[in-house]
């Protein structure tokens, strides 16, 4: 029942033979390079100090545990892509791997529900900014052919879970134990353009 439900919303979201440059261009950027919208989220909580900073490092391991738990899932159960398996069409290079959960989805879902939901203001708008810019790259990485939307339902749960886990007291005290060595050696490297101004200590 799942894999037939999974085929019927591939061949919807699936782009024809006949797509365009620019609907191909598009697609593409979506997704290959909205996916570094990311870690410049994370860069700019960071440099805006105070709690974001803490706000920021859980978001960072929530994304790192989730992949690493996707790269588990891939080597327990292999699940081949659209275009191994000779289902719609494929518009985007890609190593034929085991495509669930989709890594790409997995770690921008797994930021933004982090920043999303936490109390700080500029880490909530950023998340909520965040959220759907991944609907649009869990649906271009389908539209392309490289993944199925099964994969992206399994990024979802995987990046829900860790983000529900990055909230749990257990994870805020461990991220505000590691906080200060970070801090430290954030401003030994980076003690020039701190010295300067140019940002935050």
């Amino acid at each position: 029942m799942v894999e037939h439900w999974n085929l019927i919303a591939y061949s919807a979201l699936n782009a024809h033979a006949g797509l365009s440059s620019w609907q191909l261009l598009g697609a593409v950027f979506a997704a290959e390079w909205l996916i570094f919208l990311m870690p410049l989220s994370l860069v700019l909580l960071w440099a805006g100090g105070g709690a974001g900073r803490e706000v920021a490092l859980r978001a960072c391991l929530a994304a790192v545990c989730a992949l690493a738990l996707n790269g588990l899932i891939g080597q327990l159960w292999y699940s081949a892509r659209p275009f191994v398996a000779g289902a719609g069409h494929t518009f985007l290079f890609h190593d034929p791997d085991s495509s669930f959960p989709s890594d790409h989805a997995t770690s921008i879902f797994s930021v933004a529900l982090v920043l999303a939901f936490s109390a700080v203001p500029l880490a909530r708008r950023l998340g909520l900014a965040l959220l759907p810019l991944a609907l649009v790259v869990a649906w271009s990485r389908i539209y392309l052919g490289v993944h199925w939307p099964k994969d992206m339902a399994g990024a979802l749960l995987v990046s829900g879970t860790m983000a529900f886990l990055a909230h749990t007291p257990a994870a805020r005290a461990a991220c505000a134990g590691l906080l200060p060595a970070l801090e430290t050696l954030y401003r030994r490297v980076l003690a020039l353009p701190i010295g300067r101004g140019w940002l935050r200590p």
